[in-house]
């Protein structure tokens, strides 16, 4: 069952289990209906690509995508894994906090 996304495009995630534990990297793509993202430099595997016109081909590094729960959001004071909270603030503006320090995540 699909879950809330409390991560979007271009955040900066810490990945908290597996084997690329401890990396950080950027958001490029959210998957909502899989519960799933691709994080720039995280999961990599090689994929054999066949010769195309304007592609030679050959084996390919590319990112797979990784579960939500396996990642949390890097906190913007510190860079360590936080938790992501909500806050209304001025005018009916809702924002995502940073549950570690308080920091607003999206400008």
């Amino acid at each position: 069952m699909a879950q809330k996304m409390r991560i979007k495009k271009g955040d900066t995630v810490v990945v908290r289990t597996g084997r690329d534990r401890g990396r950080q990297g950027e958001v490029i793509q959210v998957m909502p209906d899989e519960d799933r993202l691709l994080v720039r430099g995280v999961n990599m595997v090689k994929r054999h690509s066949a010769p195309r016109p304007g592609n030679p081909g050959g084996i390919v590094d590319k990112e797979a995508p990784v579960h939500v729960s396996n990642v949390a959001i890097a906190d913007p004071k510190d860079g360590k894994p936080t938790r992501v909270g909500y806050k209304v603030i001025g005018e009916g503006r809702k924002v995502r906090v940073a549950k570690r320090s308080g920091e607003v995540i999206d400008g």
